[in-house]
């Protein structure tokens, strides 16, 4: 059983920063890829960015050269730099992590990140 814990979010105003955190735990000492997803009440769930253990990176156009994906602590970690935010980031995000070769994906919690004035 893989868990997700994750940490950061909260609030921050226009053009500031928020860093997200997500480190895996359990019986597995590989993920392929590990990312960030985003949803807003009424919308389907987004994708924001993943990487994957080879260090491709994969951004949505709206949150490039904005955002930073990295992954650290032995590839179990993902974090999620977050640069000149936008009113429209406001959302809830979600850790992810996907592994098709032992039939791997898991979600985390979610955490809420708003941007307001």
């Amino acid at each position: 059983q893989v868990e997700l814990v994750e940490s950061g979010g909260g609030l921050a105003q226009p053009g500031g920063s928020l860093r997200l955190s997500c480190t895996a735990s359990g019986k597995i000492v590989n993920i392929y890829r590990m990312g960030w997803y985003r949803q807003v009440p009424g919308k389907q769930r987004e994708l924001v960015a993943t990487e994957t253990t080879g260090g491709i990176t994969n951004y949505v156009d709206s949150v490039k050269g904005r955002f930073t994906i990295s992954r650290e602590n032995g590839k179990m970690t993902v974090n999620l730099q977050m640069d000149s935010l936008k009113f429209e980031d406001t959302a809830v995000y979600y850790c992810n992590a996907y592994d098709p070769g032992v039939m791997l994906e898991v979600w985390g919690q979610g955490t809420l990140v708003t941007v307001s004035s």
